[in-house]
């Protein structure tokens, strides 16, 4: 019986004690995602449109071309929770291009799309 009693404190401390929040760490924030991309096949100049989910601004602080090897910064034309619209730049090479984000908070990361654009 005491035992049980003795577990069930630990047990109600660690829930009540346990639970602080980490001083860096503003709260769990959804990963954006990538999920298509209008037109496929883009030129230099031209805008495309991202869609996906969790993609404001308050979780994606830059957009991205990645090969593989280099990363090139987008211009965000216009951004909201489920597209991203990017001019595609001068520095763009013709090929296939994956997307990449770095997402806003207190720790970015850069997180590859599973969202391509071909490039003529």
């Amino acid at each position: 019986m005491i035992k049980s009693v003795i577990v069930g404190l630990l047990f109600a401390s660690v829930l009540v004690f346990g639970v602080e929040k980490d001083p860096k760490d503003p709260g769990w924030k959804p990963t954006p995602l990538m999920r298509s991309v209008a037109p496929d096949t883009a030129k230099v100049g031209d805008v495309v449109t991202v869609t996906g989910e969790n993609l404001d601004k308050a979780r994606v602080a830059a957009v991205y071309f990645t090969d593989g090897k280099s990363e090139i910064k987008l211009s965000v034309v216009e951004q909201n929770e489920t597209t991203v619209k990017v001019k595609v730049p001068d520095a763009a090479k013709p090929g296939r291009l994956r997307f990449m984000v770095l997402t806003a908070g207190a720790e970015p990361q850069y997180l590859e799309q599973p969202v391509t654009v071909v490039i003529e």
